[in-house]
């Protein structure tokens, strides 16, 4: 495997920050959320850093390549088109489901796939698949969980080594998911730093999170911890990495402070050179046998099955399946919602201008209880200011008839029948299908995600008709 080119050290590109961004001194490159870029509308932001020979890589969120499906080609094309637009050495995703298809569910979140032989198999066509559609390498991220699996058959360390060896792929190594995962899950980061092949290495994320009731949120809006640069110590005695990035993503500090933990990281990453790293005990010659057709569908069928179970526990409020810590599941389906509340306000900050900050809250994550999402956060918007119009909220007609006027400024005005309102209120979750491309999720910290996350179109709630005929009088 070639070695991948050199970065230096950086920072995520994001719009709250850009022109701290472009003035902060010694940046060699940055990374930029591909699902929040247009190709042919580059941030001028970007364009200045490309033009003074500033590297920008696109760091994909909705791909979802651990899930039990196909990768989306609409979605391959999409972060294609991005890397040729920015010129990109290399791209990057992560190792987790976001969604499954049946039934049709976003988890709005990146969650981690099972570490056993079937999900390593599908994975692992899934990303030849994307090598495949992409015009430069690809490079997956281990990510931060809250949650395990039960009955894995990998560690962290073995499963990411079999997928560069089966694969060729290379590694996105971020040091703040190994520590997130030593406190939530008990796992070792040294000795997944011991089992991986880093000459796959192709850079290093590091970010903040903070430790609440014993589980530690990964949440990129706070400072990097000393533990958490202990482990960027740890890994750069084992290698030179080719690139480290800072991640931030929500309460921004002053521009010298994001000065500061920059020049703290290229302090850890300058110590010195690798020590040599001994060499490991021989073991067996792998015989594993590539995976027939016929049994890649089978374990499709099988990883669907469980990550369908996991996801409806998650968003829909079905039973807990067998085997998972029933507590911690209900500390994650918090945080999707709490995720889905943070996410929507951002895309659509006229709901809390509307509603008030402390009310749109509360309501949100009374609607996230009974309404999974189904289509992106652009359709979750438009589906949640629907859902409180069909109940004739909220109760101040002035509020009501600008919440009908954003609404139905959005979603167009084609009425609904009385059967469809009527089934509404049954199966308030089995939404119909998303419109094609009508789709996206997000990163854990990235605020708006979903190549094909735009505008759609969907059908006047009657209580949206109501209420405009309340606010005309």
């Amino acid at each position: 495997m070639e070695r991948t080119a050199h970065l230096g050290v950086g920072i995520g590109w994001r719009p709250e920050i850009a022109e701290a961004v472009e003035r902060l001194p010694d940046l060699d490159w940055v990374e930029v959320v591909a699902e929040n870029i247009c190709p042919g509308h580059l941030p001028a932001s970007l364009l200045r850093l490309r033009e003074r020979g500033t590297a920008v890589v696109p760091h994909g969120v909705g791909l979802g390549l651990g899930g039990a499906d196909r990768p989306d080609p609409a979605r391959l094309t999409a972060l294609a088109e991005r890397a040729v637009a920015l010129g990109a050495p290399l791209v990057s995703e992560h190792i987790a489901f976001v969604r499954t298809s049946s039934p049709a569910l976003e988890a709005g979140h990146l969650l981690p796939v099972p570490r056993t032989r079937d999900a390593l198999d599908v994975l692992c066509e899934n990303v030849r698949i994307a090598q495949d559609a992409l015009p430069v390498p690809l490079a997956l991220e281990n990510i931060a969980a809250l949650i395990s699996w039960p009955g894995e058959e990998l560690t962290e360390g073995q499963f990411l080594a079999e997928l560069v060896e089966r694969t060729g792929v290379r590694l996105l190594i971020d040091v703040a998911n190994l520590h997130t995962n030593r406190v939530n899950r008990g796992e070792d980061p040294l000795a997944a730093l011991d089992a991986i092949p880093l000459e796959a290495l192709a850079y290093v994320h590091v970010a903040g999170g903070v430790e609440r009731d014993g589980v530690w949120h990964d949440t990129h809006a706070h400072p990097v911890a000393p533990v958490v640069l202990d482990l960027l110590a740890r890994l750069r005695e084992r290698v030179d990495p080719p690139g480290v990035l800072l991640e931030r993503d929500d309460d921004f500090p002053p521009e010298a402070e994001l000065a500061a933990e920059l020049s703290t990281i290229r302090a850890v990453v300058g110590r010195g050179d690798p020590r040599p790293r001994p060499a490991a005990p021989d073991a067996p010659a792998r015989t594993r046998p590539a995976t027939a057709t016929g049994d890649l569908s089978a374990a499709r069928t099988r990883v669907g099955l469980g990550q369908a179970a996991l996801l409806s526990a998650l968003v829909a409020g079905t039973p807990v399946p067998e085997g998972f810590d029933g507590q911690r599941l209900r500390v994650q389906s918090r945080a999707l919602a709490a995720k889905r509340a943070g996410v929507v306000r951002k895309l659509a900050p006229e709901l809390v201008e509307v509603l008030g900050a402390t009310a749109y809250r509360e309501a949100f994550l009374r609607y996230a209880r009974t309404r999974p999402m189904t289509g992106g956060y652009r359709r979750d918007a438009l589906d949640f200011a629907e859902h409180l119009l069909i109940q004739d909220l909220p109760e101040d007609p002035a509020a009501r008839r600008l919440l009908t006027e954003w609404w139905q400024d959005r979603a167009g005005v084609r009425p609904v029948g009385p059967l469809a309102r009527w089934m509404r209120t049954l199966l308030p979750w089995r939404r119909r299908p998303p419109r094609p491309g009508a789709t996206g999720t997000a990163h854990p910290a990235h605020p708006v995600s979903g190549a094909h996350a735009g505008a759609v179109r969907t059908d006047r709630p009657a209580g949206a008709a109501a209420a405009a005929g309340r606010g005309a009088r």
